[in-house]
């Protein structure tokens, strides 16, 4: 896939699925905003971009901490559902944002690095926006990746799931070792002086239901995978799931699924245009 295909790939993936997300998924991808927010540095009165919102929940919790927030996702419907809870979101995408150089004085982005296409071509500009000595801070999956990441992949598997051709895939040539060191590697590259990454593990909880909705609603790649089933192939993965499912039951009506990401942090440089005056 090249760049431009890989993105259009990701927008038509996520098109429609801002409900279907913040019903399932959004709650696990909201555990590392606290460790996001504080490798920022964001506190009250900072100029803070949220890229990749979502439905809103790292901007909510810098809102929280005093901090003047902007909001951009790439997905209409997300936008909408983050304007809905009372955040400035509008539609922008990555690697092209409509802010001068240097507004802001720090920029989150929270699992949005493993859904661009260009993911150096994204971090210089998140530098431009940057303010020099202003604080990047972003998220993504790891290569390493917890059992209960596996579970929803496993079930599909074990119920004779076809994956279809069209799923996105990153050109080997933007792709980055997905490892602290590899991603800290990144942001260097990038710009981004004194950067550092870091793993974070935990145990996401949810219901049986809950986790299965998220996939069912088509959410992300495994839910591409999921959809695209006939009738009894999905019928069969659920069975799967079910099974499998009960090795992570918590004895309180939940599952207890295992996850890995990684955070990386670093300080903007003075961006410089190679543009012709």
């Amino acid at each position: 896939m090249t760049a431009d295909t890989f993105d259009a790939a990701e927008r038509a993936m996520w098109a429609g699925r801002a409900a279907a997300y913040a019903d399932s998924f959004a709650r696990l991808c909201a555990h590392p905003v606290t460790p996001l927010l504080d490798a920022a540095g964001v506190t009250e009165g900072t100029r803070l971009l949220d890229v990749g919102t979502g439905t809103g929940t790292a901007a909510l919790a810098a809102l929280a901490r005093g901090a003047r927030v902007t909001a951009v996702d790439a997905d209409a419907g997300m936008v909408a559902a983050a304007r809905d809870r009372g955040v400035d979101a509008r539609v922008a995408v990555l690697p092209e944002l409509p802010f001068p150089a240097g507004t802001f004085d720090a920029v989150v982005g929270n699992f949005v690095l493993n859904h661009l296409g260009r993911p150096r071509a994204a971090l210089a500009e998140l530098r431009r926006v940057l303010r020099p000595g202003g604080r990047l801070a972003v998220t993504t999956w790891a290569a390493r990746r917890g059992a209960g990441q596996e579970l929803l992949g496993q079930a599909c598997a074990a119920g004779g799931a076809v994956p279809p051709a069209r799923l996105p895939r990153l050109d080997p040539a933007e792709d980055f070792p997905r490892t602290a060191e590899g991603l800290a590697a990144l942001l260097a590259e990038a710009g981004f002086r004194r950067a550092e990454a870091t793993e974070l593990e935990w145990e996401h909880r949810a219901g049986l239901d809950e986790w299965w909705g998220g996939a069912a609603g088509g959410v992300a790649t495994i839910g591409l995978v999921l959809t695209s089933q006939e009738a009894g192939t999905v019928v069969r993965i659920r069975q799967e799931y079910e099974r499998l499912a009960a090795g992570y039951a918590d004895g309180e009506g939940r599952l207890a699924l295992p996850h890995v990401a990684l955070l990386a942090a670093g300080t903007a440089q003075p961006f410089v245009s190679c543009r012709r005056r």
